[in-house]
Formats: structure tokens, C-alpha cells, sequence
């Protein structure tokens, strides 16, 4: 590599693909924020990296992304190669490429973070991704002979989806169920169009059929097909279930008319948005209809600062909200969203309140919301899992008014129901036991039944939902072969 090469980032800045102008966002534009590279804007970028010794990026990746290697491919103008490297570690590449928070992943470890501007690797993965599918490629499974086996996926969310490519490609069928109309889970009910393109789901699925992948819709298991059934038929089962348990913060006056919780909020939102009949099959643990109301003009106040809030309060200003409001217990820093996505809000005109903690939801059934009440904190002893408390100041309570109030304090997996009687064994948080440290990663206390992504870990980012749903089917294989 010349110096001229190797010093390119001195010459060339970080940059991100132009973005949906601000005015056209808070108009009602449900388009993908971020726009793409030209072949020209990509390779520049990718040339920044610094193919340094030890790649901070790739380590910091959960799926371990080759980061270095498929940059300098897409310099070369070697696309299919750099999309099947990108493939060789991540089923989804298109979609991490989108809604993968880089600024706590590959980019905030990349050695120019500090100075220079990290290398634009999430946009990068995307134009590779996206380019070799325009083009025609597609995973090349020419060599892989069939087994005669057959796996049943469970959830057709990023785990179940990464495990079930990753079953084709040593030769296993795999049979996809999901209670829900569409593949994709929360890529396709719960992140907004702005973040993710329906149409990016819509491809994979095509890919994945192509592929030999089999998905049967609208089919819930425990209902409409019973896990014993599933056991019989084939021979090995992945769980992909998710994480849909409200998190309740128990808030006197959040049964009020006016309350919404956020996925709820986001699944029904999506479908309307998208085209789709916003009923559809029932959320699950919120199985009577969730009516959306008119945000048009509304004060909308949204508890809770992860990527979920962050998708509330900015599907909210394209829904027309005329005030949008995010409350979080704790200072700017300690948020657990991502900072990119608190400075896209921000532009769209979302106010953040921090330091206040909600302790009750005020209106009455015939008058409507009256608003929050808001206690200003500040930060004191580390909690148990050592991020620092929230703790109240005395006489600091106020009132946030609003019409709308969104929860959005998280999601947690429970175990089904259909599973007690198997012995698998459960959490008392409702996460399905599935350990990593033993001989079979993910397999449960069920031999012949696997479980990953945030049905194991608790809700969690969608690449490590998807780098457990990969590995748990190298597991499954291992164990497959073996017979």
C-alpha cells in the first residue's frame, strides 16, 4: 500500500450519504433517512481505512465482521467478493448495515474515531450489500449437498432468519414459523420505514427462498401447530422467539385512555404505514386491538431513552405531533440509545428532558391525559448492574403536560407456555436457559431443542441477535452430523 494510500483519511473526510432534508422528515416522509453511496462516494470512504494490525472494528463487531478485507475488495471494484465475505460472517449485512448502532460498535472502535472521523462502515456494508443484490448476486450454494435433515425455526425475527441460513448452507432444510404476516419480526413491525425499508425485508425473504428456506406464516406454535408436532417431524428445533414482555412500570394512571405502550405503538404504526392491515394477528401479550390515536396537533410525551423511545418520538413528529417530549431518569450520557439517533430526534424537533423520573400519569377517562408527573434526579451509587442510580430530589416534582404518553421502558422475553413440559429450563426474568459454555452452544435442557437471540439474552441489539442465531445453528449442525 503507497503512503498516498495510506494517508487518505488525511485528505479525505468522513462523510455519511446525504440524509432526507429536515423539512421533508417532519412533513410526514417515512423514507429511509440516510440515502446511498455512489460507487465513487463508497470507495473513497472505504480508502480511509487504515488497515491497521490489530482491527479495533472487527473485534468489537459481535458477528466479526472481516471489516478491513471487504473495504479494500469494494476499492478494487471486487463487489460479489465483498458481498460474499460481508455474508460469510453476517446473514444480514443489508439490514446491520442500517439499524446497527456503529457509533458503540465497529466505527466507535475504528483507530480514526479519535480525531479523524471513523471510517463509514455501516453506510459502506449497506452499498456493498445492496449492490451486489441489484447486480445479481446471490449466496453461491452449488456445493453444498443435502443431509436429509430437517430443522424447525421458531420466529422469523434476525435470529431465526440467521439461523435458518446458516442451516441451508450445510445442506439442512430448514422450515421457518412465525405468528405474524410478514418475515422479519421487529425488522419489519418494529423499526420504522425511516430506519429500515420494508422493501430490504422483502428481498432477503426472496433470497432465503431461493436459498431453499421454507416459511410458513400466520402459524403459531402452541395454537395452530404444537411443539410435540414440531419434535416429531423434525429433527432438531431453533427458538427465535423474542423479547415482547412489556416492561410495566407500574405508573399509577397508565391504564388511562391516551397511554400507549411503544411497541404496541410501532407494530400497529408499521403496518399502517407499509400498507398493511394494522390488525393483522394480535400482538402478542396485547392481544386486544391497540387503537392508534390522531397525533396530529398532539403533545406527545415519550418515557424512556433507548432505541425504542428514539423510534416513538420520531415516528410521532412524522405523524404530526406538534410537541414531542423525550423523559429520561438519567443525564445525556448514560442513555442507552444510540447518540446518532438522539441527534437525528433532536433535528426533527424532539425535546429531551433529562434527570426527570415519571411517577404517575394524571388525567381521567372523561377529560383525557392531563400529563406527567415528573421528578427531577441526579445520579448516585451504581445500581446492581453498575450504572449509576437515579436518585429523586425532594421537592423538584412538575408536571409534563400531554395528550399522548408513550412507554417505552423496554421489552423482556417469557418463557412459552407450550415449553414447560419439555424441561427446558427458564430464568426468573423469563429468558430461556440456552448456555453458550458447554459442548453445544444454545442447546437447551431439551436435547434436540435450540434457543438464541432475545429469547436468551434479553432484548438486545439485532446483530447479536443475529450472531447467536448463526452460531446456534453451527451447533445444531455439529449435532446433526453426529447421528
Amino acid at each position: 500500500m503507497s503512503r498516498k494510500q495510506v494517508f487518505q483519511f488525511l485528505d479525505l473526510p468522513r462523510e455519511m450519504p446525504r440524509r432526507i432534508p429536515v423539512e421533508l422528515r417532519t412533513s410526514g416522509d417515512w423514507g429511509e433517512l440516510y440515502g446511498k453511496f455512489g460507487l465513487s462516494e463508497a470507495q473513497h470512504q472505504a480508502g480511509r481505512c487504515l488497515d491497521c494490525g490489530n482491527p479495533y472494528c472487527s473485534w468489537k463487531c459481535p458477528v466479526h465482521n472481516a471489516i478491513p478485507q471487504w473495504l479494500q475488495l469494494l476499492q478494487e471494484n471486487r463487489i460479489a467478493e465483498a458481498a460474499a465475505l460481508c455474508h460469510s460472517t453476517n446473514p444480514l449485512p443489508e439490514v446491520c448495515g442500517r439499524v446497527c448502532p456503529q457509533d458503540r460498535l465497529c466505527e466507535g472502535s475504528c483507530t480514526l474515531n479519535d480525531g479523524f472521523g471513523a471510517v463509514t462502515i455501516g453506510a459502506v456494508e449497506k452499498y456493498i450489500a445492496d449492490t451486489a443484490f441489484d447486480q445479481g448476486w446471490r449466496p453461491d450454494l452449488s456445493d453444498v449437498q443435502p443431509t436429509g435433515k430437517r430443522v424447525a425455526v421458531v420466529g422469523a425475527g434476525p435470529a431465526g432468519i440467521a439461523c435458518a441460513d446458516r442451516l441451508a448452507r450445510t445442506g439442512i432444510q430448514a422450515v421457518v414459523y412465525d405468528r405474524y404476516e410478514q418475515i422479519g419480526g421487529l425488522l419489519q413491525f418494529g423499526i420504522p420505514s425511516f430506519k429500515l425499508d420494508k422493501a430490504v425485508i422483502a428481498r432477503r425473504r426472496e433470497v432465503l427462498e431461493e436459498m431453499g428456506i421454507e416459511f410458513r406464516l400466520g402459524v403459531e406454535i402452541g395454537r395452530d401447530v404444537t411443539i410435540g408436532q414440531l419434535l416429531g417431524e423434525y429433527d432438531a428445533v431453533f427458538l427465535g422467539t423474542g423479547a415482547y414482555r412489556y416492561t410495566d412500570g407500574g405508573l399509577p394512571g397508565q391504564d388511562l385512555p391516551g397511554v400507549l405502550p411503544a411497541l404496541p405503538f410501532l407494530i400497529q404504526n408499521s403496518r399502517i404505514v407499509g400498507g398493511n392491515d394494522p390488525w393483522g394477528r394480535p400482538i402478542a401479550g396485547w392481544e386486544d386491538k391497540i387503537v392508534l390515536p390522531d397525533l396530529n396537533g398532539q403533545r406527545v410525551v415519550v418515557l424512556g431513552g433507548g432505541d425504542t423511545g428514539m423510534d416513538c418520538v420520531r415516528s410521532a413528529i412524522r405523524l404530526g405531533a406538534g410537541k414531542v417530549v423525550c423523559a429520561y431518569r438519567r443525564d445525556e450520557a448514560n442513555m442507552p440509545g444510540s447518540a446518532r439517533e438522539v441527534a437525528n430526534a433532536r433535528e426533527e424537533g424532539v425535546r429531551f428532558l433529562f434527570n426527570r423520573q415519571p411517577l404517575a400519569i394524571e388525567g381521567d377517562a372523561g377529560n383525557g391525559l392531563h400529563g406527567v408527573r415528573v421528578v427531577e434526579t441526579r445520579l448516585g451509587e451504581p445500581d446492581a448492574r453498575g450504572r449509576q442510580s437515579a436518585v429523586p430530589i425532594e421537592g423538584s416534582e412538575s408536571l409534563l403536560e400531554a395528550d399522548i404518553v408513550i412507554i417505552a421502558f423496554g421489552f423482556s422475553p417469557q418463557v412459552p407456555e407450550w415449553l414447560n413440559a419439555l424441561g427446558v429450563e427458564g430464568s426468573p426474568n423469563g429468558r430461556i436457559i440456552a448456555p453458550v459454555e458447554q459442548p453445544l452452544p444454545y442447546q437447551t435442557a431439551h436435547p434436540k431443542i435450540f434457543a438464541g437471540g432475545d429469547c436468551v439474552r434479553g432484548a438486545d441489539l439485532v446483530v447479536t441477535a443475529v450472531a447467536e442465531g448463526r452460531d446456534a445453528a453451527a451447533s445444531i449442525a455439529r449435532m446433526l452430523s453426529d447421528q
